[in-house]
């Protein structure tokens, strides 16, 4: 679009030369990207709810975190674990980009293509056990992560020495140097890293050219995705709000934004493109690791919900700590992401309870605060307001559609939409997308 500005009153003022036979530009936004984010410290079940959605998406995206992540799907009976990949991937009509916000070892995202079909390396996730050591040694305590060197990676790409995959697939001299600098920056803090430079540098150099026909520019492809034709491009969140860097129980948290922002920053997308943006949270609380943890319950509840829930780290293999609902954090969550609608998943595993209760409100010596508390310290000592309802002691599995859900069950439903402020779009009532009751 060629413009004609004219200046001929703009000899000695400060006000900017008018333009002349200039239209007002069309703000033309673009498509809108539906967003799925954990509500919780993860394990939320994102993963089914990314499959029902990318029955229908062009484009499925993964936007930050690293194989530290694990959604499992299941399909016609099949099961599927993804790490890397977007669990919408599963959909053949759909494309799965990994965007620049995600951080990758590639061994592992190829293996996982074969197994199934960036910017971490193998001593990256060596780095990472070696500072859980010396966490465990000066501090007595560790943060628990998964040991995939997601963050080394992340440390890397803030420091600026990372590596990119454009830099993988441009002059492999260039690559050679500043991967061996960023070998030395590691073992100059850990002298007992060792690493087999040239048998790296082979290895990604071949990763490389079997990357180079997948690679695209991320900001371009999204771009052309969200203003040319019509596409339905749906994002999928890694992690949980509770884990976010930023808003998270840091320390205890990943070293990604696995808030809404993190779509954003991850793929290039502007906030204005964002339109949906669906929170998932269990119908209880999980969490892997160690950290604060108020509504956890160390007893047979617990017990029970681990084990009906198979609450078992997809990724890491630990088993979850268990404990009742607490809508102090979901809340905390939506106020961060903005959440449009949450799907509730899980609710069969409550089934044979007597008796439920659902976090509501912490206390403090005493009182009530009114906030969720950023200081861990202080999360670690607050006492738990409850709601008690009564179990409705009736298995949910088989049902598929609200009418099917017993009284008390569509009960306890509506208290955590109304406590929220949510409206809850579906409900999970066991493992594969059949069972996801769509309520609107």
């Amino acid at each position: 679009m060629a413009l004609s500005w004219s200046a001929k009153e703009h000899k000695n003022t400060n006000q900017p030369a008018v333009a002349t036979g200039l239209k007002r530009p069309r703000n033309d936004v673009g498509n809108k990207v539906a967003v799925v984010l954990g509500a919780q410290w993860g394990d939320e079940g994102k993963g089914k709810v990314v499959d029902l959605l990318a029955t229908q998406a062009d484009v499925v995206c993964r936007c930050q975190g690293g194989n530290n992540a694990g959604h499992t799907v299941v399909v016609d009976g099949k099961e599927y674990d993804f790490h890397l990949l977007p669990s919408g991937i599963i959909n053949p009509k759909s494309i799965s980009l990994i965007g620049n916000g995600v951080v990758i070892h590639l061994p592992g995202l190829f293996e996982e293509g074969d197994k199934n079909e960036k910017k971490v390396f193998d001593f990256h996730q060596v780095v990472d056990g070696l500072q859980e050591t010396e966490r465990q040694a000066q501090e007595g305590k560790n943060i628990g992560t998964t040991k995939k060197g997601i963050g080394p990676a992340y440390s890397s790409k803030a420091s600026r020495t990372g590596l990119r995959v454009c830099d993988l697939l441009g002059d492999i001299k260039d690559f050679s140097s500043k991967f061996k600098n960023l070998v030395r920056q590691y073992q100059s803090m850990y002298p007992s890293l060792t690493v087999d430079v040239e048998d790296q540098l082979k290895k990604l150099k071949e990763y490389g050219e079997r990357l180079r026909p997948m690679v695209r520019d991320g900001v371009y492809y999204m771009y052309e995705a969200l203003h040319g034709s019509p596409k339905k491009i749906l994002v999928e969140g890694a992690n949980a709000a509770l884990l976010d860097i930023d808003f998270g129980t840091y320390p205890f948290v990943t070293s990604s934004n696995c808030t809404v922002g993190g779509a954003c920053t991850g793929l290039g997308i502007p906030p204005l493109n964002i339109g949906d943006v669906f929170g998932v949270a269990k119908a209880y609380t999980t969490r892997v690791g160690i950290g604060a943890f108020p509504t956890e319950q160390l007893n047979a509840v617990g017990e029970l919900l681990q084990t009906r829930g198979h609450e078992v780290g997809v990724t890491t293999g630990r088993k979850r700590r268990c404990g009742w609902l607490d809508l102090v954090i979901v809340r905390y969550a939506h106020m961060i992401n903005g959440f449009t609608a949450i799907a509730l998943t899980k609710l069969d595993i409550l089934d044979v309870l007597e008796e439920i209760k659902v976090g509501i409100a912490y206390k403090l010596h005493g009182k009530r605060i009114p906030h969720f508390p950023a200081n861990m310290d202080v999360l670690q000592k607050v006492e738990v307001e409850y709601e008690t309802f009564p179990g409705w002691k009736t298995d949910t599995s088989a049902a598929r559609k609200w009418g099917d859900l017993p009284v008390k069950a569509q009960n306890y439903i509506r208290f955590i939409e109304n406590h929220i402020g949510v409206p809850i779009k579906w409900v999970g009532v066991g493992k594969s997308r059949e069972c996801m009751i769509q309520m609107f």
